[in-house]
């Protein structure tokens, strides 16, 4: 049986055993090189983000210090978001330096990457076709991340479901009711989203009483107790502005229906409220106010 003849020419040779594998080493050299350098410069980013940078004419006023920090908890939400932006625009760099690496190795061993890249193409499209729902959710939670729209804690209202946030994904928010339900809502199907936490809230008590009453008594108790609420040490920060008596609301059935606000810290709006309404009662009855049988508060938060 006459031996096979496996050599190859001297060019060949040299051609598959140092130039090729050379060419493959300095492809991923330069793939490593430029992964990292584009980390660097995205954990910049990161770091200047997370720290709430304002414009140098601002920085030494009272704008700059609103700009730094509108509420309290700003900073660490603020370095939150800005990681979860950075491991997301770090993941995607990757990927693409990585595909691209990967491509330029096929050619570089000999492999024809002109049916690769075609097939790519049309499979790109018919996954662009028949993912858009997953492509619009994951666009939607880039953008509710990058806008600052909700963040783990917030109290949000998304209209099918409403409760606090436990977890923002790219595809899904989960929250979890008043009930303790918990509920996983597609970012692309979210048209609009109520934030009762973000910056400040305001607790609104719509206070109604008795038509014999003198209202403009009425209004200065509900403004004396206001305002002792607010002078108290222990609530110091959470009611973050002097309370308002706006005044009479409306004529109910039952009463007239006077409205106090107080503006608070967020996610406070429900624990002022129920101190205010034990306080009211107790000065109502002290001062011989009248409350209807029917009596009714109502809160409302506002951002």
């Amino acid at each position: 049986m006459p031996d096979l003849d496996l050599s190859l020419p001297d060019g060949k040779l040299y051609e598959y055993l140092v130039e090729r594998p050379a060419g493959v080493l300095i492809i991923v050299a330069v793939a490593l090189l430029v992964r990292w350098i584009v980390k660097r410069f995205i954990g910049r980013i990161v770091r200047r983000a997370s720290q709430g940078t304002v414009p140098g004419v601002l920085a030494n006023s009272k704008a700059g210090e609103m700009l730094a920090d509108l509420r309290p908890g700003a900073s660490e939400r603020r370095r939150q978001r800005a990681s979860a932006m950075g491991d997301l625009l770090g993941s995607i760099a990757t990927m693409i330096i990585i595909g691209i690496a990967f491509v330029m190795i096929l050619d570089q061993v000999g492999v024809n990457i002109a049916p690769l890249l075609t097939g790519a193409g049309i499979l790109g499209v018919a996954l662009g076709f028949g993912a858009q729902t997953l492509v619009k959710d994951f666009l939607a939670g880039i953008f509710m991340i990058m806008e600052d729209q909700f963040g783990v804690g917030d109290v949000v209202d998304m209209g099918e479901a409403a409760g606090t946030v436990e977890a923002v994904g790219l595809r899904v928010t989960r929250l979890r009711d008043v009930n303790g339900t918990v509920w996983y809502v597609r970012n692309g199907e979210v048209l609009r989203v109520g934030n009762q936490s973000q910056n400040w809230a305001r607790t609104v008590l719509d206070v109604t009483v008795s038509y014999d009453a003198d209202l403009a008594q009425v209004q200065r108790v509900l403004a004396d107790v206001a305002h002792t609420l607010y002078e108290e040490p222990a609530l110091k920060g959470i009611i973050i502005e002097e309370p308002e008596v706006w005044g009479v609301e409306r004529f109910d059935k039952d009463g007239a229906v006077v409205r106090v606000v107080l503006k608070t810290a967020p996610l406070e709006q429900w624990t002022v409220a129920r101190t205010m309404r034990q306080r009211i009662k107790a000065s109502f009855d002290e001062a011989g106010i009248r409350i209807p049988t029917s009596f009714q508060t109502t809160v409302e938060d506002q951002q």
